[in-house]
């Protein structure tokens, strides 16, 4: 038909000209691309503007006018031709000549229109839109908007959204060659990128909607799995509870002895309890996965269909090899054949690329979506779950479900395909194998048949090793969180070594198990390297061997080669994939224990308005049993000695305890004071608003009575100030202040106040008594529980609650109690006479009290001394100001903007994390083979440059023994010949498995060595930097170092260094194999490895630095995360886990904004090198159609067969090297924190005597001291002299320098000028553990570290039992350490959680007493501890330390009126030094402040007589 219509012939075939008939042309190659450009404009409206998006400038425009006037000038001429004057018979010229310009002419002016419309659209829209951002647009017209439209071309979205993404509006050839992400990659490689750079995530990327998709699932799947675990459960039960009624009959005493059986039962009820704890650690299971389908089986059916494609495609290319060589063969053919071929081979592969390119993009994304999924669940899962499950595991092993299993899962899920696609691919290989090779092919097949249950073995060996490795990961980690947390107390106590040498342990073990799992890879590796080989080699020996008349033909052996060289990717990555598989089930078990854990339980809290505004109906739990009722508006204070419960009842108050029957029903909102303030790492304003909305105000009614305003006078940016983590440049009054104005800012109606006045100097706490707490404070018309130990308060309180032991012992006013003669009669009578003091004084001294509310406590042990960054700012701040009023007089107009840096500057005070930008030092990899070591590091490169050239001479010898079928052609084949051949290749073949195992051998050791090497030093340099370094800088980042880091230097860097050598060398052999072939190639590897590196280099900057961007923006994730566990209890309390929520999102989709460009941007490449590796393919196989009557077909074949294999391999290459610089990151990382300035030597060459220091002589000479150079002195030029076994209180206001003189005395600060002389030996000269091991402080807040007790006050075991229970005794712990289980041996939970405040105070004493030194400091150890435990403590450190020199830091006056000398110190200086009751006849400094204490001269004297008899209360 076709043919009559255009008057010519259709096909045409075994002709020598190659041309297409002109009827195929017309006709065929006319109408399908129009066919395909009016389908897309009916079925994809929408899309085809999208495409005309970017056709808004006017160039395409005029194409379209021009091709249109074509289309009618074609159509003139046929008209011309045919109706035309000089025409002799009209109608010659077929009718496709008038029908294709009349179609053409319609197509193009239906586009043209198109895209007018959609122009005058867009242009309306963008005018509004120009308006809406511009409102100066709207008067200067539409024509202005026009002008700024066509201004901005294709980049209109951009107008909108200033960095939305450009992915939206891409169109269609740009989306399939990622051309979009250009931008990002030219921007990239002209400087670093910076997080400002990313673009707007797509809505269906971000946290909240694949939250939100994961949660719907996940309530279902695992809502089934609880179903199905409790039927299980109930199985079991029933079984042995059947299995002992059936033993007890079968006893064979019947019924009359049902007795027994009773008792059978009832030990198997016992049994059955023992079975019960067990079970409990049971858990549902086998949800996650349903989950995870269920939630993402979109973009999964999306990958799965280009995966199919691209696997079909794979196949097309070794037929199309066949065609070619078997066409070298024959010269007889035509050249345009040959041509066609390389052609086809070029299409095919580009396809290929193109198709592959789309899958790994969707896989990459969903891995991405799969982990953002799980961080989001455990994060929302952290904010509900039960205690119980909550101490199951710690804060680093939660972080590490964070960071390490969600990335473990979306390792997986990229290439979770291959389940499928590899045993297709190897199902296609071997059919088209046996179409080659017939039945031989069962050999080779046979052969990895074998290989299977090998792998299968490795794989379920290397499945334990793993466990045990992420269980040490785990370990070493939670050491160091709690090294990190407590290093201030490590460095006091000079305790490094002994937790140096916990956490080294640790680590070698760790080691031993990464060893072993390195050889079980190597086994792996040889395994795999070998079975291509050895599957060749059994497939063409059958094949030659069976019959002498099978020839090797180049036509076989090279398609069958290139078919195994498919084959091999499959074989490879399944046993790759299936270790990765098992890795994963170990972290899906450690999320689907913690995810289906218990939630708390949500009806303990009722809310019932018939009932008081709360009520607590006989609440038993584990350790109390109580019944309250409290009215609305009244003030409960709750009483009771350490451990009797105080805090337990808050805790059950929230809804925190288990209880075991019974209620709690309250009425209205709750605010929570804990008893260790939590602080966020936010500005003070922000802790203080806790998400409520800011009123300027209530802010300052708040912090007034909360006593906080003469801090912010002294914080740089005043409540704009960043407080750093955990209240770090806080002090603990501070912080305890910060807590309680965040409940009296929430105006909430009830208000559960756990000690809050236990941190604050006393007349402060009096101050937030009368102006927050008390009756007439902030909040006296709202119901308040306070647990408080200061006795002082009980007389305005409405109600007093007394627990003894977990019981409400007593209930009443204070009067009533008092009468009653109870439990608390006898508590208060010992302090009754203070208590009266206290009273007196109370009226006269309202005036001072105001003045003197700045006065606070230092700061909390493991804070940097309040003066660490406070104090230093203060300073800074000070000599601004007067700088800034100096120039003020002379310009006013300068005041604002300096004041604005000012507080700029003060507010910062954790640094940003550094990133390193631009490339990775080449340093930085010596310095990573040199931890590897130079002999591995030269023969690792020998022996796998060895296994490449046994891989060529084996294909060599391959192409060689080919051409034994020409040479034998109709001749019998010699079986010597054979022989030598399959005995040659066979030796070849398994020579390349034994090379590659002694090289993964020899880089399993090195790379061990060097994972040792880099963390031993990284951890022997943390623990060596000054303290200054802890308090600027976050732990998290730390630990990220500790965690990610040190996983990358261990897993990743191996394994990338490896893959990158083995690329190298393959892509020089496959380049050397075709130049040797077609020698015209050199040619073309010039100007290709240009563009290769190019393309390499825009890349690898790039890519690097969103990688860095990738790192930098998942700290804070994690930082965000543990802060939200260590306070939980606060969250829970305010109700305020729907905003923690939404700023985990904000947090993880700032961290997406770079991964997700990062994923692109390796799509962006590949695509790119893959279009070269394909030019490689189509440039081999020209030059072997343009050299072919010289060449073999056996080298055609070979050089062809590589050419395929390179597209991988260069692609390969590249991602290897922009992987290893990316995983080398981590080495520049670590040896970053490896290479910070130290403190002194720990141990220096001038040693004190043994005994030192004998007397405990204190001499300050002209001692000043500088937080750092260039700062403002601290303390300036204190001179003192103190003698042995003296007494010395220390006071003074805040900022005066307190803390600062212990800090000295430890040098934790080093002296500017002046020196401190102990026992007549400078203590410059000696090292820091010389020192600091023979002093002794107890700080103000008791710290403990996970471990058994006995490593808690002897890490070192320098001491014995004896010893220990000894002063076990002395610190009135005895009888509590003897009643537990394990005595000595009794864990210590994560920062000392199992233990009361008070006992924790009470372990840090006898951690002094133990330490027999001569020189006792204390930072006032009883903040947190009632008064009976104070009394205890007191009274231990007057006898036993009688014989040392003791400095007390004194936040309350009283405790240290019995001392022999009082130190005052103001701004840095002392300023008086004398006995206290001296003092108080001089009437200066301490006098007012004693005055202020309600503490009389009579009251010293007295006191003093009395013996140092009884304290007064806070």
């Amino acid at each position: 038909v076709l043919s009559k219509k255009c008057n010519n012939i259709f096909t045409r075939s075994g002709h020598s000209d190659p041309d297409l008939p002109v009827c195929f042309e017309q006709t065929v190659l006319v109408w399908i691309p129009l066919g395909f450009l009016w389908f897309l404009k009916i079925n994809l409206n929408m899309d085809f503007h999208v495409i005309y998006l970017s056709i808004l400038t006017s160039s395409p425009q005029l194409v379209v006018c021009l091709l249109f006037l074509t289309a009618i000038a074609a159509l003139a001429v046929t008209l011309g031709e045919d109706y035309g004057p000089n025409t002799v018979s009209p109608g010659k010229n077929p009718g496709v000549f008038y029908a294709n310009p009349v179609l053409y002419a319609v197509t193009w002016v239906n586009i043209t229109g198109f895209k007018l419309i959609y122009l005058e659209l867009k242009i309306r829209k963008m005018t509004f839109m120009t308006s809406f951002l511009d409102p100066s647009a709207v008067v200067s017209g539409r024509s202005e908007a026009e002008g700024r439209i066509s201004r901005l071309g294709h980049s209109l979205p951009l107008l909108v959204f200033p960095r939305s993404n450009p992915e939206v509006g891409a169109v269609f050839l740009s989306r399939i060659t990622f051309s979009w992400f250009s931008s990002m990659v030219v921007k990239g490689f002209k400087r670093p990128l910076v997080q400002g750079d990313m673009w707007e995530l797509n809505d269906t990327d971000g946290t909240a909607d694949i939250n939100q998709r994961f949660q719907y699932f996940m309530q279902s799947e695992l809502g089934a799995a609880r179903v199905r675990f409790q039927n299980k459960l109930k199985k079991k039960r029933d079984k042995s509870r059947d299995k002992a009624q059936e033993e007890a009959f079968q006893n064979g005493l019947g019924k009359g002895v049902s007795q027994d059986v009773l008792m059978m039962v009832r030990g198997y009820e016992k049994k059955k309890k023992k079975d019960k704890k067990k079970e409990e650690k049971d858990h549902p299971n086998s949800w996650l996965i349903t989950t995870i389908y269920k939630a993402f089986k979109g973009i999964l059916f999306e990958s799965a269909f280009f995966k199919l494609l691209q696997d079909l495609l794979a196949f097309v290319s070794p037929q199309l090899l066949k065609l070619m060589v078997s066409f070298t063969q024959d010269p007889s053919r035509f050249a345009w054949e040959g041509y066609l071929y390389a052609v086809l081979l070029l299409l095919v592969a580009i396809l290929q690329s193109l198709v592959l390119q789309q899958y790994f993009q969707r896989c990459f994304v969903l891995g991405m979506k799969v982990r953002t999924a799980i961080t989001a669940a455990v994060y929302k899962k952290a904010l509900v779950v039960s205690n119980d499950t909550r101490k199951e595991s710690t804060v680093g092993e939660i972080v590490n479900l964070m960071s390490a299993d969600a990335q473990r899962f979306n390792d997986v899920t990229n290439f979770i395909h291959l389940l499928w696609s590899c045993p297709l691919q190897i199902g296609l290989s071997i059919v088209f194998l046996w179409f080659e090779l017939g039945p031989s092919v069962l050999a080779g097949l046979a052969v990895m048949v074998l290989l299977g249950p090998i792998n299968g073995l490795l794989a379920t060996k290397a499945r334990t090793i793993q466990v045990k490795n992420m269980k040490f990961k785990d370990k070493r980690l939670k050491i160091m969180n709690e090294i990190l947390n407590g290093i201030k107390i490590l460095k006091l106590y000079a305790w490094e070594p002994s937790f140096q040498a916990q956490v080294e342990g640790i680590r070698e073990d760790e080691l031993n198990v990464m060893r072993k799992f390195a050889y079980l890879t190597s086994v792996s590796t040889f395994i795999f390297s070998c079975a291509p080989a050895l599957v060749s080699l059994a497939t063409f020996a059958v094949f030659v061997g069976v019959s002498p008349n099978n020839l090797l033909t180049a036509e076989k052996a090279f398609t069958s080669i290139a078919l195994f060289n498919i084959l091999r990717f499959p074989l490879a990555m399944l046993p790759m994939l299936i270790a990765a598989i098992v890795q994963t089930t170990v972290s899906r078990k450690r999320l689907e224990k913690f995810l289906g854990g218990e939630d708390l339980e949500s009806d303990i809290v009722r809310h019932d308005p018939s009932f008081s505004m709360f009520t607590i109906i006989i609440f038993t739990c584990s350790s109390m049993d109580v019944s309250l009722d409290i009215k609305p508006g009244r003030l409960v204070a709750v009483v009771g000695a350490v451990g009797s419960g105080k805090s337990s009842l808050m805790s059950a108050l929230l809804g925190e305890m288990y209880s075991t029957k019974g209620f709690i029903n309250i009425q209205g909102s709750l605010a929570f004071v804990p008893q260790q303030a939590w602080i966020q790492n936010a500005t003070l304003r922000d802790n203080i608003l806790f998400g409520s909305s800011h009123e300027e105000r209530r802010l300052q009614g708040v912090i007034q009575a909360c006593a906080l305003g003469p801090d912010l006078e002294l914080l740089p940016g005043s409540d704009l100030t960043e407080i750093g983590e955990k209240g770090i440049n806080l002090s603990g009054g501070q912080k305890q202040r910060v807590s309680l104005a965040r409940a009296a800012y929430s105006q909430a109606d009830i208000y559960l106040l756990d000690d809050p006045l236990s941190a604050v100097d006393s007349h402060v706490g009096k101050h937030l008594f009368d102006e927050v707490i008390g009756p007439n404070g902030l909040l006296k018309d709202k119901t308040r529980i306070l647990v408080t130990h200061g006795v002082s308060f009980l007389p305005y309180v409405d109600e007093i609650i007394v627990l003894v032991d977990g019981v409400v012992s007593e209930v009443g006013s204070y009067n009533s109690l008092r009468a009653s003669r109870g439990a608390f009669s006898e508590f208060l009578d010992t302090y009754a006479k203070e208590q009266s003091n206290q009273t007196h004084s109370e009226s006269g001294n309202h005036t001072i009290y105001v003045e003197l509310i700045p006065e606070r406590e230092d700061t909390l042990p493991d804070s940097p001394l309040e003066d660490t960054v406070s104090v230093t700012l203060k300073r800074e701040d000070s000599i601004r100001r007067s700088q800034r009023n100096g120039r003020l007089r002379k310009k006013s107009s300068l005041k604002k903007s300096d004041n604005v840096s000012d507080i700029k500057k003060g507010q910062r005070l954790i640094e940003n994390e550094t990133m390193e930008t631009g490339k990775v030092k080449f340093s930085v990899y010596l310095q990573y083979l040199r931890a590897m070591g130079w002999g591995y590091t030269v023969m690792v490169f020998l022996v796998y440059f060895t296994q490449n050239v046994a891989f060529i001479g084996q294909n060599l010898w391959l192409s060689d023994w080919t051409n034994d079928a020409v040479d034998y052609y109709n001749m019998t084949y010699p079986n010597w010949k054979r022989d030598t051949r399959v005995g040659v290749f066979g030796v070849l073949g398994v020579a390349q498995g034994v090379f590659v195992f002694i090289g993964t051998l020899l880089l399993a050791n090195a790379s061990v060595d060097a994972s040792r090497i880099l963390h031993s030093r990284l951890l022997n340099n943390i623990l060596r930097v000054p303290m200054i370094f802890f308090d600027t800088t976050p732990i998290g980042r730390v630990v990220n170092r500790f965690a990610k880091d040190i996983f990358t230097v261990d897993e990743a860097i191996p394994q990338s260094f490896r893959s990158w050598l083995l690329c190298l060398l393959g892509v020089v052999g496959t380049l050397f194999v075709i130049c040797l072939a077609t020698p015209f190639f050199t040619i073309i590897i010039i100007p290709l490895a240009v563009v290769y590196y190019f393309v390499q280099r825009f890349y690898v900057a790039t890519s690097r630095q969103l990688r860095r961007l990738d790192s930098v923006s998942r700290s804070p994730i994690y930082s965000h995360f543990s802060e939200t566990v260590s306070g939980l209890s606060v969250i829970r309390a305010y109700g305020h886990q729907d905003r923690f929520l939404k700023h985990n999102e904000t947090t993880t989709d700032e961290n997406l904004k770079s991964l997700y460009p990062w994923i692109v941007s390796n799509r962006w490449l590949a695509i790119r090198l893959e279009f070269l590796g394909n030019l490689v393919v189509f440039f081999a196989a020209l030059f072997a159609v343009i050299s072919r009557k010289t060449l073999d077909s056996g080298l055609v074949g070979l050089s062809i067969s590589y050419a395929l294999n390179v597209t991988q391999t260069l692609n390969w290459l590249v991602r290897m090297t922009s992987e290893l610089e990316t995983n080398i990151v981590a080495v520049e990382r670590v040896s970053e924190y490896a290479e910070l300035e130290n403190e002194a030597k720990w141990v220096t060459d001038t040693r004190p005597p043994e005994k030192w220091p004998e007397k405990g002589r204190l001499q300050f000479d002209n001692y000043k001291v500088r937080y750092r150079p260039g700062l403002d002195l601290v303390l300036h030029g204190i001179t003192c002299d103190i003698d042995s076994t003296e007494k010395i209180g220390i006071v003074g206001r805040t900022g005066a320098g307190k803390s600062s003189l212990t800090n000295c005395l430890f040098r934790i600060i080093e002296a500017s000028e002046g020196r401190i002389l102990i026992d007549n030996v400078d203590i410059s000269t000696i090292g820091l553990h010389d020192l600091r091991s023979r002093l002794t402080i107890i700080p103000q807040d008791p710290v403990l570290f996970s471990g058994t007790l006995r490593m808690n006050l002897d890490p070192f075991d320098k001491f014995s039992d004896e010893d220990i229970w000894r002063v076990l005794e002395l610190s009135h712990l005895k009888d509590y350490v003897a009643g537990l289980q394990e005595g000595l041996q009794h864990e210590v939970a994560e920062g000392g959680e199992n233990l009361s405040v008070g006992q924790r105070q009470l372990l840090c004493l006898a951690r002094a007493l133990l330490r027999k030194s001569r020189i006792l400091i204390l930072d006032e150890a009883t903040a947190a501890v009632d008064l009976e435990t104070d009394d205890l403590i007191q009274n231990t450190i007057r006898e036993e330390f009688s014989h040392c020199t003791v400095l007390t830091i004194a936040h309350r006056l009283h405790s240290i009126m019995d001392s022999s000398r009082v130190m005052v110190l103001d701004a840095g200086k002392i300023v008086e030094f004398d006995s206290p009751s001296n003092l108080l006849q001089q009437q200066g400094h301490f006098y007012a402040m004693a005055t202020d204490a309600g503490i009389t001269r009579e009251e010293t004297t007295g006191g003093r007589e009395r013996g140092r008899g009884e304290r007064a209360p806070s």
